[in-house]
């Protein structure tokens, strides 16, 4: 019996990439910027996973997800051509960026069906405050936020899934972990953690994001509403 699901958020509950380059064109664009604004998302995108690396290896101690957000704007800046943009300017469209994604149209009323039957938590790389910022954003209702911040390492860890369990005193056996990523999927597993695959086939652009799992999962759905109508309660 599951008993719990722990939800990735950037790319599986909300949008990231038209989000970001919406709040971007409307902080910069009063400044007399004009980027190809969705460019400019997939590039801060892309510094994601390889500033988390450095964490995860030991490199560095662990920051959080936000200041790992203003830097990697700042290093892609310059690719852009933005240059002498105030450090106020840039902590404000940090914050602004990754603190207004919109979930994807399933995502509201699938969360709200499914904590009628199981605890919910988001268990992602993104710090408490961002997430509860987002989850205000869309009218999201968790019954606590978990994650990179309570473990202080990024998935895809070991540690991050662990103590997601841990913090609800269950065993991985009676969690699932629920995400649009084959390999967050496959390092719950790993910890003994049920997953279910949910597919964001748009995610990094149309067609481009994972419309099915690259390998076996113990359930696979096209979106939150199916799975809220196939979990048992």
């Amino acid at each position: 019996m599951i008993r719990a699901l722990f939800f990735d958020v950037f790319g599986t509950l909300v949008d990231w990439r038209t989000s970001v380059a919406r709040e971007s064109a409307a902080t910069l664009r009063p400044l007399r910027h004009d980027l190809d604004w969705l460019a400019f998302a997939e590039a801060w995108r892309a510094r994601y996973q390889p500033a988390m690396e450095a964490v995860r290896s030991g490199a560095r101690p662990y920051v959080k997800l936000d200041v790992l957000h203003l830097e990697n704007l700042e290093k892609i800046l310059p690719e852009f051509g933005v240059s002498n943009l105030p450090a106020s300017a840039r902590v404000e469209l940090t914050r602004r960026a990754w603190r207004k994604l919109d979930a994807w149209p399933d995502v509201v009323e699938g969360l709200r069906l499914l904590r009628q039957k199981v605890l919910i938590a988001p268990v992602s790389n993104g710090n408490i405050s961002l997430m509860a910022d987002l989850a205000r954003h869309n009218g999201i209702v968790w019954d606590t936020i978990l994650g990179a911040e309570i473990a202080r390492d990024y998935k895809p860890s070991a540690t991050v899934y662990d103590t997601a369990c841990a913090a609800f005193d269950l065993p991985p056996q009676q969690c699932a972990m629920v995400a649009a990523h084959t390999g967050d999927l496959q390092a719950a597993a790993a910890r003994g953690l049920k997953t279910v695959h949910v597919a964001r086939p748009n995610e990094n652009g149309q067609g481009k994001g994972e419309a099915a799992p690259s390998a076996p999962m113990n359930l696979a759905v096209r979106d939150l509403l199916e799975l809220a109508s196939v979990l048992p309660s």
